[in-house]
C-alpha cells in the first residue's frame, strides 16, 4: 500500500531524474553540429514534451499504486555511478560528433568482425563509439538513452512490465519462463527481476559485451540465464515460452530481418501466450511528435528506421498469426500486447 509519503519520494526522485538527464540533453545540443535538413514540420516545444513526459510519469505512479510493480528507486540513486556515466557521455561526445559531421557510421564494419554479423548490425548506430560491440558501448548505453528520452526510458520500459505483470497473475501464466529478445544490457530483465525476483528469465541478445554487462547487472537473481544468438534463428523448440518481450529491437532492422524476427517470435510462443513489444511510436499515432520521427534518422544514424515509421506492424505480425489486443503510447514508444491463438495451459 502506498503512501503519500511514497509518492512524494517518487515525485523528487523523478524530477531530479528528469532534471539530470534534461542538463545532459542540453549541454549535448550545444556541442552538436548544426543540421541543415529542412524541417517536415513544426518541433514540440519543450513544454509540450515534458507535459507528454508527467503523464507518462502518472500512469508510472498509478501502476505503483496497483501493485504491478514496486516503485522505482526504492534502494536509492547510485550517485557514484550516475557520474562515472555522465564523465565518459561527455568524453565520448567529441568522437559521436565527428561522425555526425562526417557521415561515418560503418567503423565497426571495417573490423575483423565483419562476417561473424549480420551487415546490417556493423554500424555506429547513433553514431555511439564501438557500435553494439565494444564493452565501452555496453556500459554507457543505458546513460545514452536517458539522455535521449530525458530520463523517461526506464519508465516507459516498466509499461511492458505492467501489461506482463497482469498476464502473469492469471492462472495459467504463473511459473512461466519469459524470454527477452534483444535484451541488451538486461536493463528491462533488471526491472523485471526487481519486481518478480522468482521468475525465470532468459535474456537473448546478439552482442557478447552487452550480454556481459547483463551478467554483471543481473547476476544478483537467480533462474536467470543469457544466451548469445541472432534474434532471425532462435535456439529454442516451437511453442517454448509463454511470454515474450522485444524492446527498442525492430526499428533497428531492415524490413527483412523484422518479419523473420517476427516469424521467430510467433513460433516460440505457446497457444494463448502473449508478446510484449514496445518501440518508437510511429508517423501518425502523436502527430505533434512527427517532425522529430522524420528527424531523428538523420540526427541519430538510424538507417531503417524512416522505414519502420511506416510500416503496418499489426498487419506484420498477423501473417505470423499473432494478433493485437492492446495497443497503448507512452511518451516516445509504443506498446503492442499480441497473442497466439489458442487456451493457455494451466
Amino acid at each position: 500500500m502506498s503512501t503519500p509519503i511514497d509518492r512524494l519520494y517518487y515525485q523528487t526522485t523523478h524530477g531530479i531524474r528528469t532534471a539530470w538527464f534534461s542538463a545532459h540533453y542540453a549541454a549535448a545540443m550545444r556541442l552538436a553540429p548544426k543540421l541543415d535538413e529542412p524541417l517536415d514540420g513544426p518541433l514540440p516545444s519543450w513544454r509540450a514534451i515534458y507535459s507528454d513526459l508527467r503523464g507518462l510519469l502518472e500512469r508510472d505512479w498509478q501502476n505503483v499504486r496497483d501493485g504491478l510493480y514496486p516503485a522505482p528507486e526504492a534502494s536509492g540513486i547510485d550517485l557514484a555511478r550516475s557520474a562515472r556515466h555522465s564523465l565518459a557521455f561527455f568524453r565520448d561526445l567529441g568522437d559521436v560528433n565527428r561522425r555526425r559531421v562526417n557521415g561515418i557510421a560503418d567503423e565497426i564494419n571495417a573490423t575483423p568482425l565483419q562476417g561473424r554479423y549480420p551487415r546490417y548490425y556493423l554500424q555506429n548506430f547513433h553514431y555511439q563509439s564501438g557500435g553494439y560491440l565494444t564493452e565501452g558501448s555496453a556500459e554507457l548505453y543505458d546513460h545514452q538513452v536517458e539522455v535521449l528520452f530525458v530520463g523517461g526510458a526506464d519508465a516507459m520500459r516498466r509499461q511492458v512490465l505492467a501489461g506482463l505483470s497482469r498476464f502473469l497473475r492469471r492462472p495459467g501464466g504463473r511459473n512461466a519462463r519469459h524470454l527477452d529478445i534483444a535484451c541488451g544490457t538486461g536493463r528491462f530483465l533488471t526491472i523485471l527481476k526487481q519486481a518478480r525476483p522468482r521468475q525465470r528469465v532468459v535474456g537473448l541478445d546478439l552482442s557478447p559485451p552487452y550480454l556481459r554487462e547483463a551478467e554483471r547487472t543481473l547476476r544478483a537473481w537467480s533462474r536467470t540465464s543469457l544466451l548469445q544468438a541472432n534474434a532471425e534463428q532462435i535456439p529454442f523448440l516451437d511453442e517454448s515460452f509463454k511470454t515474450l518481450s522485444c524492446i527498442f529491437l525492430f526499428h533497428e532492422l531492415p524490413r527483412k530481418a523484422r518479419i523473420q524476427v517476427a516469424r521467430e517470435m510467433a513460433r516460440l510462443l505457446k497457444p494463448g501466450g502473449r508478446l510484449f513489444f514496445l518501440d518508437s511510436i510511429q508517423l501518425g499515432d502523436y502527430p505533434a511528435f512527427d517532425t522529430l520521427l522524420s528527424r531523428f534518422p538523420k540526427a541519430f544514424h538510424e538507417p531503417y528506421y524512416d522505414d519502420f515509421i511506416r510500416a503496418d506492424l499489426a498487419a506484420m505480425f498477423q501473417a505470423t498469426g499473432l494478433r493485437v489486443v492492446e495497443s497503448e503510447r507512452a511518451f516516445f514508444s509504443k506498446l503492442l500486447i499480441l497473442e497466439k491463438p489458442g487456451a493457455l495451459e494451466m
